[in-house]
């Protein structure tokens, strides 16, 4: 039986190892991981320690896919890509309950119909005008929402349809 890496606790690699590990005993140690993802003990353990000044692309994707964490694939592009760290990306996990009642409820028919409006208004003229930047603003606002609950969405279908 392995001990608990305290030093790790809280760290999205080892984090997925250790759910990884209740469905397969191999992920129980860093040893098993390591030998799982051709890696040397060392190397998951900088990962897991946060000592890793970038995790390589090709060990973050055979990570995710190994320990069934997608979330690990949107945490490697907002935390460690320079280009990945600027988009609407969510690495929560949460139920397909909570996931499915935040988009929908954000997406409203009058909502929609508001914002739509008001975007054909500011595109009607090809620019944006000094005072269409608040709505501007809010509609980028909106969209950043969306695209965040759905990226959470798709991390729960994926990892789901892996089970």
């Amino acid at each position: 039986m392995s001990r608990e890496a305290t030093k790790a606790i809280g760290n999205p690699w080892y984090e997925a190892r250790k759910r990884a590990a209740e469905y397969d005993d191999r992920l129980l140690s860093r040893e098993g991981a390591a030998e799982l993802l051709g890696m040397s003990v060392s190397a998951v353990a900088d990962a897991e320690l946060g000592l890793t000044k970038t995790m390589p692309v090709d060990k973050a994707v055979l990570m995710a896919d190994l320990y069934n964490a997608p979330e690990l694939l949107h945490y490697y592009c907002m935390k460690e890509c320079p280009i990945g760290g600027c988009m609407q990306l969510s690495d929560a996990v949460r139920t397909i309950d909570r996931v499915t009642v935040e988009l929908l409820s954000e997406i409203k028919k009058s909502r929609l119909k508001e914002l739509k409006d008001k975007l054909l208004k500011i595109a009607k003229d090809g620019k944006i005008s000094e005072d269409e930047i608040p709505d501007v603003e809010e509609l980028m606002d909106y969209v950043a929402m969306i695209s965040k609950t759905a990226s959470e969405l798709k991390i729960v279908c994926k990892k789901a349809m892996k089970e």
